[in-house]
């Protein structure tokens, strides 16, 4: 089932067209990694879907509804986010952090969820030691767990994220993208940003890649992830491998690396 719908949007920003005539689909069930160079139009198509960048073309629906129509109460009840300047200025604890993702069931049934929510999104991030302590004395993979904690806790059924695994170790990646993994299997939606594109080959069930503002590719990664088209949109060449049936991509270094677009 579709839970976020646009069609043939047009988006700018600061006066410059970053997308152009995009339109995607994002299902109830999967995992679905945007991909693509730098100034492709990845976060700003993360932020059209999220509702918190209206187009100058084209629509955009969650459940069916124009998105435009929805106060931000309601927004945050069926979508989550996770942007790249997940800044919290005061110094809340932890665990303060991670409550304020609770904040849209306040005085609802699903209040009586909050601390099992809470506990169960601090142990999928691996945070649960850093609870008493100030968010603004954490180092930076540890605010972008927390900041992940905070948005796992508010259980929307779509959820979307925007390079979430930049700043972390390899082993909290494979933890976000499993705990990715895991949510689409419980039913939600989940959109990542993502500029490790072996990451995406791994645990996306669909990617989409983006290149000048435009949608250029979309469908399972074996498909979009070839060597070919890697080596065009980002100018250099690439070798891929596979690993339990997912590619693995490796940039070609040495005499042949050599790039293809000056």
């Amino acid at each position: 089932m579709t839970t976020i719908s646009v069609k043939h949007v047009a988006a700018s920003l600061g006066g410059t067209r970053v997308l152009e005539s995009v339109s995607l689909d994002v299902q109830e069930g999967e995992v679905l990694a945007l991909v693509g160079p730098n100034g492709a139009g990845k976060s700003t198509l993360l932020a059209v879907l999220a509702g918190d960048l209206r187009p100058e073309l084209g629509t955009v629906t969650i459940d069916g509804r124009d998105i435009r129509q929805l106060h931000q109460l309601e927004l945050a009840r069926l979508r989550s986010v996770l942007t790249q300047q997940n800044a919290v200025s005061f110094s809340f604890l932890v665990r303060q952090v991670v409550e304020m993702g609770r904040s849209p069931w306040e005085r609802t049934p699903q209040a009586d969820g909050d601390e099992a929510a809470i506990e169960d999104a601090m142990a999928a991030t691996d945070v649960t030691g850093l609870d008493a302590r100030h968010y603004t004395a954490l180092s930076g993979g540890e605010k972008a767990r927390v900041s992940l904690a905070r948005v796992l806790a508010q259980q929307a059924r779509t959820v979307l994220l925007d390079e979430p695994t930049a700043s972390l170790d390899l082993r909290h990646q494979e933890d976000v993208m499993r705990n990715a993994r895991e949510l689409a299997t419980a039913g939600a939606a989940v959109v990542v940003v993502l500029h490790d594109l072996s990451l995406a080959g791994a645990w996306a069930d669909r990617v989409a890649r983006l290149s000048e503002g435009r949608l250029v590719a979309q469908g399972p990664a074996r498909e979009v992830l070839t060597a070919e088209r890697v080596s065009e949109v980002y100018g250099l060449r690439v070798e891929i491998i596979e690993q339990q049936g997912r590619p693995v991509i490796l940039p070609v270094r040495g005499t042949n690396s050599l790039t293809l677009k000056q």
